[in-house]
C-alpha cells in the first residue's frame, strides 16, 4: 500500500470476515460527509481519521511543536470562521478497507463543489443535530444524493446536549426526506443523562465513560442491570426500557438491499466531541456501504473490475503549498489500476499525458501513489492541462458524464488597487475559475472581468486567496448586470447574429461559451421572447464542454 495510508491494527468490531485482501476494489470505500453548517460535520471527520490511525489527537494536533496538523479545514479562512469552504481529501486505512474520505464544504454558497464532489462518492454520511433535526442545508445536499442514488449513513451527533426525541428525529426524517430509517445503536438517555448507546442488532452496550470510545460490554436485553446503573434518576430507566423494546420490535430492521439502493439509511447515534459512536459508525461503513460502483460514460457503463484504467477529474485545486505554486487536478479512479509513470489520454484533447506523481491526500499533506485502484482519489499535478470533467483512459474514446456548473446567483467586478498587476490578476482569476472558486467572465467589450458566485461567502474567499497566495489586494464593484446565462443555438448564423446585435451584454467564460448578460429578469424574459431561436440556459455541463 501507498506510504500516505495510515494502518489502524484492530479490525472494526462484528465485522465480517473479508476475502478482499485479495481484491483492492472490494476493499474501497469513497464516501463524502454531507451536513447543515454547525452540525458537527468537520469535528465528526476528525474523530473518523482518529480511528483510521492517522492522527493523534484529532481537534489538537496543533497542540505541539513536533504534532503535524492534519485537520480538514486548512485554508485561513476556514481557520478563522471555522467552516469548510473547499472539499478537502484525505485516504487511510482501518480493518480490511481503505477509504477515502472527501469532506464537502458545509455553507451553502460552495454548492456548486459539494455538488461535483457528490460525482464522486460511492456513498455519504449524512450528519444530523439531535436538537435541530433535518435543516435546510442537509435536505438540499440529500437530494443531490438521491438524485444520484447514493447510499445514505446517518450520524446523529451531539446527544450529550439537549436533544429531541430519538423517535421524533427518526419519524422527521421518514417524513421530510421520504427515506425509511432502521437504528443500529439506540441512545441510552440523553443531554445530562447520555450514558451510551444499545446496539440493537448484537445486544453489547458502548459507554460512555470507557476509554476511547473502545470496547462494547454484552447485556442479557433490555432489562440487564447495567441501565439501572446507567440511568439514575427516578424512572428513567424504566422509560428507556420501553423506548429501547420499541425500537426493537416496532421500527424497521437493517436491509443491505434497500440500503444499497437508497431507499433506507441505517442511523447512528452519538457525540463526535465527546469522541463517541464514531467507532460504530466507521465500523457500519466498512459493514455496508458499497465498494466502488459502476460509473456512467456517454457510451456505455463502466464496471470498476475492468481492466484498463479510466478516471474524471472532478475538482482543481492550486496553492494547496503555497511556497511550490501547485495546481492539482482530484481524480476518481473508475475502473483498471493507475500506476506511477503511466501514460494516460486525455480524451477532451486527445492527447496522452504521463502520470508521473500522482498522489494521495490527507487534507493538505501529501505523499505518492506508486497505484491506485477504482475508488481511489488521486491527485495528479499539471500546469493548466487538465480542467473539471476532463475523462482520462488507456486509450477509449469516452467521456463520463459531467457534472454541471449553475449560473452564479451574484456578478461583481474587481478592483485593483495597482494597476500594474492587471497582467498578474488575470492570471490569478484563470486559475481560480478552472478551481471553480468563482465563475470569470469576459466581456466583449474589453472593460474588466466579472466574477460570478453562488453566495457572498465565496467572494471574501476570493479576496482572501488573491491577497494570501498571489500579494494582490482587491475590492469589488458592482455591475449594471445582475443575471447571466449561457446560449446556444441549432445554427451557427442565428448565434451568431444574436451575439453580433448584442455586443455590450455579451461575454465568454473561461471555456469560450458566449454568455449573454442581462440587467433584470424582465430584461432577460424579453430577449427570450424575441430570439426563440435562442437557448437561454442556467446550467451548463462539463460533458459537453469536454465532448
Amino acid at each position: 500500500m501507498p506510504a500516505m495510508l495510515m494502518q489502524n491494527d484492530s479490525k472494526p468490531a462484528d465485522a465480517k470476515p473479508s476475502d478482499a485482501k485479495a481484491d483492492p476494489v472490494a476493499r474501497r470505500r469513497t464516501f463524502a460527509i454531507i451536513s447543515h453548517p454547525d452540525a458537527g460535520k468537520t469535528t465528526l471527520t476528525e474523530k473518523l481519521l482518529l480511528f483510521g490511525g492517522a492522527i493523534q489527537l484529532a481537534g489538537e494536533v496543533k497542540a505541539k511543536r513536533n504534532r503535524v496538523s492534519t485537520r480538514s479545514d486548512w485554508m485561513g479562512i476556514e481557520k478563522e470562521r471555522g467552516i469548510s469552504v473547499v472539499t478537502s481529501v484525505m485516504t487511510f486505512e482501518y480493518g480490511d478497507c481503505v477509504f477515502n474520505l472527501l469532506d464537502t464544504p458545509g455553507h451553502e454558497d460552495f454548492s456548486e463543489d459539494t455538488y461535483r464532489t457528490l460525482t464522486a462518492v460511492d456513498s455519504a454520511v449524512m450528519v444530523i443535530d439531535a436538537a435541530k433535526g433535518i435543516e435546510a442545508r442537509t435536505r438540499k445536499l440529500f437530494e443531490v444524493c438521491r438524485l444520484r442514488d447514493i447510499p445514505i449513513v446517518t450520524f446523529i451527533n451531539k446527544l450529550d446536549r439537549e436533544a429531541r426525541d430519538p423517535f421524533e428525529l427518526l419519524d422527521e426524517i421518514e417524513k421530510v426526506l421520504a427515506l425509511d430509517v432502521a437504528p443500529v445503536t439506540w441512545p441510552i438517555g440523553r443531554g445530562r443523562s447520555f450514558a451510551g448507546t444499545y446496539d440493537l442488532g448484537n445486544g453489547r452496550v458502548r459507554r460512555l465513560d470507557a476509554a476511547d470510545d473502545a470496547g462494547t460490554v454484552a447485556v442479557t436485553g433490555v432489562e440487564d442491570p447495567l441501565f439501572d446503573a446507567l440511568l439514575t434518576e427516578d424512572g428513567e430507566a424504566a422509560t428507556w426500557r420501553e423506548e429501547a423494546e420499541l425500537a426493537e420490535t416496532g421500527l424497521k430492521r437493517f436491509d443491505l438491499e434497500a440500503f444499497r439502493e437508497g431507499h433506507l439509511t441505517p442511523v447512528f447515534f452519538g457525540s463526535a466531541l465527546r469522541n463517541f459512536g464514531v467507532r460504530d459508525l466507521i465500523d457500519g461503513l466498512a459493514r455496508f456501504a458499497p465498494p466502488p460502483r459502476g460509473q456512467d460514460a456517454d457510451k456505455r457503463l463502466v464496471e470498476p473490475t475492468e481492466a484498463k484504467m479510466t478516471g474524471f477529474v472532478f475538482k482543481i485545486q492550486a496553492n494547496m503549498d503555497p511556497n511550490h505554486r501547485d495546481r492539482i487536478a482530484f481524480m476518481r479512479v473508475c475502473s483498471g489500476r493507475l500506476n506511477r509513470g503511466m501514460k494516460a489520454k486525455l480524451v477532451r484533447t486527445g492527447k496522452p499525458m504521463s502520470l508521473s506523481a500522482p498522489q494521495f491526500f490527507f487534507a493538505q499533506d501529501r505523499a505518492i501513489a506508486d497505484e491506485a485502484f477504482a475508488g481511489d482519489v488521486v491527485g495528479i499535478p499539471n500546469h493548466g492541462t487538465l480542467r473539471i470533467g476532463d475523462t482520462l483512459t488507456e486509450g477509449e474514446e469516452i467521456v463520463f458524464r459531467g457534472v454541471p456548473s449553475f449560473a452564479p446567483e451574484i456578478l461583481r467586478r474587481i478592483k485593483l488597487t495597482d494597476a500594474m498587476k492587471a497582467k498578474k490578476l488575470k492570471e490569478a482569476l484563470q486559475q481560480m475559475g478552472e478551481e471553480g472558486v468563482v465563475q470569470v467572465f469576459r466581456p466583449h467589450d474589453g472593460s474588466q472581468a466579472i466574477v460570478g458566485v453562488v453566495g457572498a461567502l465565496q467572494l471574501d474567499v476570493l479576496k482572501e486567496r488573491l491577497q494570501a497566495e498571489y500579494g494582490l489586494p482587491i475590492d469589488y464593484e458592482p455591475t449594471r448586470f445582475s443575471i447571466c446565462r449561457w446560449i446556444t443555438a441549432e445554427k451557427e448564423p442565428e448565434l451568431d447574429k444574436f451575439i453580433g446585435s448584442h455586443g455590450s451584454a455579451m461575454a465568454s467564460d473561461l471555456d469560450g461559451a458566449p454568455v449573454f448578460m442581462a440587467t433584470t429578469a424582465f430584461s432577460l424574459r424579453y430577449e427570450e421572447e424575441r430570439a426563440p431561436e435562442v437557448r437561454f440556459s442556467d446550467i451548463k455541463d462539463y460533458q459537453k464542454r469536454a465532448a
